[in-house]
């Protein structure tokens, strides 16, 4: 016998939630889905009227879902908000060439501009010449250090407020694994945060904090969303991979789990001496920094010198070459003269 719709809509279910339990029609969870985002953007005051909101894009379902709600939501609602795509080109041969072709449909799907900058703009390398230096096992931290660093300089290139980012629950629950395993308590004290500080007066916001995995592909499905699925070449060595196995394990046995580690780590107490950085901006590059040199310059430092391990870990010898470097042309400070720096 069919199951009914919660929601006494009359239509039968077609989905049954994982953190709520309800079964739903595909109209009905549609709704639910984008409601709940609403409900996540004003309870976390995430925009106000007038605000420009660049949203990161990689062409994926998370990052295309979410310009599309947006959109939906904030021509729905009036938020006032202008949209903008930001997307970064990593330099990966047979990946990001291919899902740029995806987020150039989106930007002619939803009528929302696009800004491209790449990794070897920005920093004379690409992720293939990266990984051909360094090797797979430590590649995801220049890359996740040089993504970070490169929407900052998207944002500030577009005069953005906002950076929005398709961060979803399952996402934060493993970062929240991620950070207990590894000990990381200053980290673990702010990775559940729904607004982030970034470069300048910047800030990041991730509106699908409380959407799981599965729904976002679910309701990518049901409105049509063209997106890109394949997985980056060199992910399967991160060690995001291990506490994402780890989640779905859970996640068979009690489907819960994802909202509630969330959760866990929203209302974890941590002791008043475990205190963040702060905030300041590299002496090099000038963009936001929690060190007096960021780590994309100590990297990428580090890579130019034909030392890509430099960088790696907490080794101050890299930071002793540009401390020194710095000294010695701090009168010139000639920012054209940097490899680091990025003519916008």
């Amino acid at each position: 016998m069919p199951v009914k719709c919660t929601r006494n809509c009359g239509n039968n279910a077609i989905l049954k939630r994982p953190k709520t339990g309800d079964t739903l029609c595909k109209e009905c969870f549609i709704y639910a889905f984008e409601t709940e985002i609403h409900d996540t953007i004003v309870k976390g005051k995430l925009f106000k009227p007038g605000y420009k909101v660049a949203i990161g894009a990689s062409g994926g379902k998370d990052s295309t879902v979410l310009a599309y709600v947006l959109k939906t939501l904030n021509e729905r609602y009036n938020y006032g908000l202008q949209l903008f795509l930001l997307s970064i080109d990593e330099g990966i041969t047979g990946y990001r060439d291919d899902s740029l072709e995806t987020v150039e449909k989106n930007k002619d799907d939803y009528n929302i501009p696009l800004k491209i900058l790449s990794y070897k703009d920005i920093y004379g390398w690409t992720m293939d010449d990266i990984v051909k230096q360094i090797g797979r096992k430590n590649n995801c931290t220049f890359c996740g250090v040089f993504r970070r660093q490169a929407l900052d300089r998207g944002g500030a290139l577009l005069g953005v407020n906002c950076i929005a980012t398709g961060h979803n629950a399952d996402d934060i629950a493993e970062t929240v694994l991620m950070n207990i395993l590894r000990g990381d308590i200053a980290r673990l004290k702010r990775c559940t945060a729904i607004i982030t500080s970034g470069g300048d007066t910047i800030f990041r916001c991730k509106p699908l904090k409380y959407a799981y995995e599965k729904e976002i592909v679910m309701y990518a499905h049901f409105q049509k969303l063209v997106y890109f699925s394949t997985e980056c070449i060199y992910a399967p060595n991160a060690y995001r991979g291990h506490a994402r196995t780890f989640l779905k394990d859970l996640e068979k046995v009690r489907p819960t789990s994802i909202i509630d580690i969330i959760h866990s780590g929203e209302r974890m107490q941590v002791k008043s001496s475990v205190k963040n950085q702060e905030q300041r901006n590299c002496t090099i590059c000038g963009f936001v920094s929690s060190q007096e040199i960021c780590k994309a310059c100590i990297l990428l430092e580090g890579l130019n010198r034909g030392l890509p391990k430099l960088g790696i870990g907490k080794s101050n010898k890299v930071k002793n070459i540009l401390n020194a470097n710095t000294s010695e042309n701090a009168k010139s400070k000639d920012v054209s003269s940097s490899k680091i720096a990025i003519d916008f």
